[in-house]
């Protein structure tokens, strides 16, 4: 806009340079390939102004001018006198000038009529060569040049009108930032006060007020509650939570009501509600009331307060309403996510009490059951006499029954340790071979039994392993159980181990029934069976679950792989050897790496940057505003920093002007990384490199390469990662 300005003072006299100043900057400002300005001449167009097309365009276009009609997007706006934009003008079968298209190789067109004294004297008109439909505020933006290029077009003279024009435009832009950058403030967190907090006082500081108050809707009470104020003394905050702020007979209710703000220029001069009786006793003179809507459902209310009586602007009734319902999602986030946390610390309090009741109620069961499993093998061993075939067959079914039970129990008592962190570790270095050898012959007798055969295949370079030796034979032994439970007689069962990098994958592979696809989940879930055999085999229905939380402790993960009438394959895997360092000795090698200081605000942000610097030999330094940034990089000295733009209390390129100002700090390299598109100036500034989000991993590690702060590349995350992190979380 003001280079719209500045052509106009230098060139009141020649409105083609004008004209030419309005094309460049509807392009740059709309991020458009192309601009042109069209001006009618009878029932066609003549090109007047143009940047971004080829001199083919231009000659061709002279040949054969577009016509006021409706095969061009330019004659549709003159005859509907409305902005008109075409997605893709490939997809649009009234389109006519395909000759242009392929020329120019646009996709996405938009126009405007320039309109002055309500008749059109031309367009001003935008392309894309790729099909991305310019938004609102692109299509703002076109109509102010639209309204500026007829202004040139008619009466250079009328400087005065464009630059009142473009200062309110400018206001806009402006207002839309702070809007934004508001936005972004209050989304960054997920804790309701600190988003509250954040609210009030951006609503106070961009309305121009001396303070405010945010409310929040109790519906079972019909009433409001303050949560939060800004430039309030403690005790007029004290006063106001004191209250009960009534929907049907307050301001603040009657504004939620109806929907929409309401201002009170006095408040001497009106009736006092409770809630304004305080703020007037107080000292405040005049009120503005906006609700906080998500949909028809009141959320809350933003109060503004001036200790001066006056009437509240337009612009500024119209930023509360705005801001108001902006806010509205973010303090609906964050509610749910207290409540969430609420019912997590519920859940964690139950599943605990729910560990502890089945750790007692397993040892309590445990003496009375060894009694039952001790005197019937006394007594099956005829100590006391002999016994009759029926006391001989009700014996050994509860000696069964009773062993079934203590499985069971003991099943049940692993499974409570596991769920309340309770289950202790005995690593050492044992044979894998040795181990699963064992494994085998626990269940060789009961498969020879059904005709079964068990094959071990393993590679030989797989010797010893570090790991809890009794849990992984516990595992194994647990699928090979349900192998030969659930195979046929006749049928073969395979175990195979292989490495796989860092770890061992164990298999065990039968020709059973298979597993449906629906129940292959399920059968990981306590009690569960999946359907795989009759209703009669026996099993505690919490081996597979308890197997796969003790190979998630172990560090490995589980899969299972099945075809219905063809078997199943059980995996698992588990480290090959432990890491286990102390804290000291970590902390010591951690002081040596390089340091990347990452300023950003946004958490998700941080996390995503610290997931990307993984694996590269580097420790990452967060800091959440700019300030802590450079005290952070000042400590560290880094190898390079990562700097968003947009952040708390000093901005991005505050940072990277104090960073090149400081003697200590100037060489340390700093890589922008921002949605703000300003490569030029961030450059201009000193930033070693630019980068704009969303950003890649690859980018981003280029980037740090290019600046030295690394060597090469880190590998990106695995597959094998990927499916660990899943086992772990099941």
């Amino acid at each position: 806009m003001n280079e719209v300005l500045s052509a106009l003072g230098r060139s009141s006299s020649d409105p083609d340079a004008v004209l030419d100043t309005v094309v460049e900057s509807a392009m740059n400002l709309c991020r458009a390939a192309a601009a042109q300005v069209y001006l009618i001449d009878g029932d066609h167009f003549v090109l007047s102004s143009s940047v971004g097309l080829s001199p083919e365009f231009v000659a061709h276009l002279a040949a054969h001018p577009l016509k006021r009609d409706r095969d061009s997007l330019v004659g549709r706006v003159t005859l509907d006198r409305r902005i008109g934009q075409v997605a893709d003008v490939l997809d649009d079968p009234d389109y006519g000038r395909q000759d242009l298209q392929r020329i120019g190789g646009f996709r996405t067109l938009i126009s405007a009529p320039m309109l002055l004294d309500d008749e059109v004297v031309g367009t001003l008109s935008l392309y894309r060569t790729e099909v991305e439909p310019f938004d609102e505020r692109a299509i703002a933006l076109l109509g102010a040049f639209a309204a500026q290029a007829a202004i040139v077009v008619r009466n250079v003279h009328l400087v005065l009108e464009l630059e009142e024009r473009g200062i309110e435009l400018a206001r806009r832009v402006e207002q839309l930032e702070a809007l934004s950058e508001v936005g972004e403030a209050v989304s960054s967190s997920l804790v309701l006060d600190e988003v509250l907090s954040n609210i009030i006082m951006n609503a106070v500081r961009f309305t121009g007020c001396d303070g405010g108050s945010i409310m929040e809707y109790i519906a079972a009470e019909r009433s409001f509650s303050v949560r939060s104020a800004y430039a309030s003394s403690d005790e007029l905050l004290s006063r106001l939570r004191g209250i009960r702020v009534d929907l049907e007979t307050t301001l603040v209710g009657r504004a939620a009501l109806e929907g929409h703000p309401i201002a009170v220029a006095d408040l001497a001069a009106v009736e006092l509600d409770p809630h304004l009786r305080i703020l007037f006793d107080d000292g405040w003179r005049s009120v503005l009331a906006a609700p906080v809507l998500r949909g028809t459902r009141i959320i809350g209310a933003l109060v503004v307060r001036r200790r001066t009586p006056g009437e509240f602007s337009d612009e500024s009734i119209e930023f509360l309403e705005t801001f108001a319902s902006q806010s509205a999602l973010a303090v609906w986030n964050a509610r749910l996510y207290r409540e969430l946390e609420t019912k997590t610390a519920e859940l964690q309090v139950v599943s605990q009490h729910k560990s502890e009741f089945l750790a007692s109620m397993s040892h309590e069961l445990r003496t009375p059951l060894n009694a039952v499993i001790g005197f019937s093998e006394v007594l099956l061993e005829r100590m006391f006499g002999e016994l009759n075939d029926r006391q001989d067959e009700y014996l050994r079914d509860i000696l069964s029954s009773g062993r079934h039970l203590l499985q069971l129990l003991n099943d049940i008592l692993d499974l409570s340790k596991v769920e309340a962190g309770q289950m202790e570790l005995s690593i050492s270095r044992f044979s894998a071979r040795s181990a699963m050898e064992y494994s085998i012959s626990m269940v060789r007798e009961r498969a020879a039994l059904h005709g079964l055969a068990i094959t071990l295949d393993m590679e030989t370079e797989i010797d010893g392993i570090e790991s809890d030796e009794l849990r992984f034979k516990q595992v194994l032994l647990n699928l090979l159980s349900n192998a030969v439970k659930f195979t046929p007689d006749g049928g073969h069962i395979a175990v195979t181990a292989r490495r796989e990098g860092d770890e061992m994958a164990v298999t065990v592979e039968d020709d059973g029934n298979g597993i449906a696809q629906e129940d292959r989940e399920r059968i990981f879930e306590s009690f569960q069976q999946g359907h795989r055999g009759a209703q009669s085999e026996e099993g505690t229905g919490l081996g597979l679950t308890l197997c796969r939380r003790i190979v998630a402790l172990l560090g490995g993960r589980m899969w299972l792989e099945s075809d219905l009438g063809v078997g199943s394959t059980f995996g698992f895997t588990v480290p090959m050897t432990v890491r286990a360092r102390d804290e000291d000795s970590r902390a010591t090698d951690e002081a040596h790496l390089p340091v990347i200081v990452v300023i950003d605000d946004d958490r998700a942000s941080l996390d995503l940057m610290t997931a990307y610097l993984d694996g590269l030999g580097v420790r990452v330094v967060h800091a959440r505003d700019g300030e802590e940034g450079i005290e952070s990089v000042r400590a560290t000295i880094p190898a390079a920093v990562l700097l968003d733009i947009r952040l708390p209390r000093l901005s991005g390129w505050e940072v990277l002007s104090r960073l090149r100002e400081d003697e200590a700090v100037a060489a340390v390299p700093v890589i922008i990384v921002s949605i703000l598109d300003e490569r030029a100036r961030g450059l201009a500034l000193g930033a070693s490199e630019y980068l704009i989000k969303p950003v890649s991993r690859d980018d981003l590690v280029d980037a740090l390469r290019r600046a030295g702060a690394v060597g090469v590349a880190g590998p990106a995350p695995s597959a094998d990662g990927i499916e660990s992190a899943r086992g772990e979380t099941v």
